[in-house]
């Protein structure tokens, strides 16, 4: 089922694991990325760094709250689309900040820019 109409919240904001990853991991020197095949083969857009094979969690929850795109990595969000929400969501990322520490990088919802950005 598709929603049709405005959006039932004005912004979703995404935080969590490789479960709902869509990409922040691509430009971070680590082992958790997903930004080739075989990921990503049944979504339109090929691998884009979901773990996945298609849409994830977040996307699909995206689509039933009616908004029209899915919500874009925090990578690559700039200006006033954050406005309309943000994926924080990062491979490797977990509760604790040095969870995945042994794969390299990854964003941890503790990390300073992210709590500057939301306060």
């Amino acid at each position: 089922m598709v929603a049709v109409g405005d959006p039932k919240f004005p912004c979703y904001f995404i935080f969590g694991d490789l479960l709902l990853d869509v990409g922040n991991n691509n430009r971070l020197n680590t082992g958790a990325k997903a930004n080739y095949l075989p990921y990503g083969i049944d979504y339109p857009q090929g691998p884009t760094g979901r773990f996945s094979n298609g849409l994830n969690a977040a996307d699909y929850v995206a689509k039933d709250l009616g908004f029209y795109n899915f919500i874009p990595p925090y990578a690559t969000v700039k200006g006033k689309c954050v406005l309309t929400g943000v994926n924080y969501a990062s491979g490797g990322s977990g509760i604790l900040d040095k969870s995945g520490q042994n794969l390299g990088e990854r964003l941890s919802n503790n990390d300073t820019h992210i709590i500057k950005l939301l306060s």
